[in-house]
């Protein structure tokens, strides 16, 4: 190893710039700036890395469809845009980044990050990608099948993709790597992996990697943890909400952590904020499953850092053996998804737009509709219609008609969006402003896979490699 991969023990420093596929594309700057003055006032040694968390299971699939029409495609389409403001900085100051935004393609998206250093001017990054979740091999396949008979469709099927750990993300930074582009990982994994490289962490250190995946569970929703999702305004207050923060971790060699956020942004960080992106997505407190670790966090702390505003630190969480088998997300074709809306406002709009939902019924039989009056009833009401039947018209002047129903057959489903169209002069009176849409529908179902049947690792994107 060299001095820019060696064990350490000065406490690391985690950004996160992006907490799904869509987020601000400006939150990198403010996150960057703030670790390059953190450097530049820290030890010698100060490392610091920043991640950007852009996959979901439907965001995976999606980005398969994409890769089938393009060999090229297939990874994040904001990829440009989250990196060109700081890619060249990151490199000029050593700031090394992981991302899944590799998505269905990890080395087409090494490839365009080094071709925009080279448009940036900046240093040659050396650029890693993550091999192992996709799991298209006969053989894989064929296991999958085997666990999930009759629900993996094998002719329609779009993308099955393992839920890899942290291992070969620590092994691609202790290779030299800059920049690390992952597929499907575990969301926690991207900052597991930088703290394993950096303090030297076995893959065993159960305690550590505990610690270490809920520094990256608080990391890994970006904004949330500083107000974003906590905003509620008159009950949990938080100011600068339209430039919020993205969050940064200080990780030490025992795994726990002390949360911030980037400086001069909005936003806040305090104990509440912390709880609420602690436990969220935790359905049991005591065994959270990664592939890296069983986190167990009901011994956690969080309290203050001090006086120092919009520092919190995380401690108590333990750690327990890993699972011995990873999970599995397989997406099939699920058909199509038809959506029309039309207005209606004025003197008795709910009225009519009852009526128009009831001429669509009748003109769409064979399509089970859901039936939304937006302004009325619409979130919480049900497929069946049951709750909008039950609730009387109160007289409103101001409805959106939303219906939206799905078919195996796209010629089917592409009958409610002219029907919502024929509204316009098929009455009743007065509808205007309709939209539709007609998407293409995925389904996801899920299971486990023995570990020694996902072989993972990585491999250095040279210029022009395939």
């Amino acid at each position: 190893m060299n001095a820019h991969t060696a064990p350490s023990r000065t406490p690391l420093l985690v950004g996160c710039a992006a907490g799904f596929s869509g987020d601000r594309t400006d939150a990198a700057g403010p996150v960057v700036d703030t670790l390059i003055a953190r450097l530049s006032s820290g030890p010698a040694d100060q490392r610091a890395f920043l991640i950007f968390e852009t996959l979901a299971e439907r965001t995976l699939a999606l980005a398969q469809l994409r890769r089938r029409s393009d060999p090229e495609a297939g990874y994040e389409p904001l990829l440009d845009a989250l990196l060109r403001p700081v890619l060249a900085r990151c490199l000029q100051h050593g700031i090394r980044i992981v991302s899944n935004f590799g998505a269905a393609n990890p080395p087409a998206a090494a490839r365009y990050i080094r071709k925009l250093a080279a448009e940036l001017g900046a240093r040659a990054p050396r650029v890693a990608a993550v091999e192992g979740d996709d799991l298209s091999s006969p053989d894989q396949l064929a296991l999958l099948h085997q666990q999930l008979g009759s629900r993996m469709d094998r002719g329609r099927l779009v993308s099955a993709n393992a839920y890899i750990g942290a291992e070969p993300i620590a092994a691609a930074l202790n290779a030299g790597a800059d920049i690390v582009v992952c597929g499907r990982v575990a969301d926690p994994s991207l900052t597991v992996g930088p703290a394993m490289s950096h303090f030297g962490w076995r893959p065993d250190d159960w305690q550590r990697l505990g610690r270490a995946t809920m520094a990256g569970h608080l990391l890994e929703c970006g904004a949330q943890v500083c107000g974003g999702y906590f905003a509620d305004p008159g009950f949990k207050d938080v100011p600068g909400l339209a430039e919020v923060g993205f969050p940064i971790v200080d990780i030490d060699a025992d795994g726990g952590c002390t949360v911030g956020k980037s400086e001069g942004t909005g936003g806040l960080v305090t104990e509440a904020t912390v709880k609420e992106q602690l436990l969220y997505e935790v359905h049991d407190p005591a065994a959270y499953l990664t592939p890296d670790v069983v986190a167990d966090i009901v011994g956690a702390e969080v309290r203050s850092d001090g006086d120092r505003p919009n520092r919190v630190r995380l401690e108590g969480v333990r750690g327990h053996p890993r699972p011995t088998h990873y999970k599995v997300n397989v997406c099939t074709e699920g058909g199509w998804l038809a959506e029309g809306e039309i207005s209606y406002a004025g003197p008795r709009a709910e009225a009519r737009a009852r009526l128009a939902a009831d001429i669509l019924r009748t003109r769409l039989q064979g399509l089970d509709l859901r039936v939304d009056l937006i302004g009325a009833l619409s979130i919480l009401g049900d497929d069946a219609g049951n709750a909008l039947a039950a609730t009387p018209d109160r007289g409103l002047r101001d409805v959106r008609l939303r219906v939206a129903a799905t078919h195996e057959d796209r010629a089917a489903a592409e009958r409610l969006g002219r029907e919502v169209m024929a509204l316009y002069t098929c009455g009743p009176a007065g509808g205007g402003g309709v939209r539709t849409a007609l998407t293409p529908r995925l389904n996801t179902v899920s299971c486990l896979l023995a570990r020694d049947a996902v072989p993972v690792g990585f491999r250095m994107i040279e210029e022009g490699s395939e």
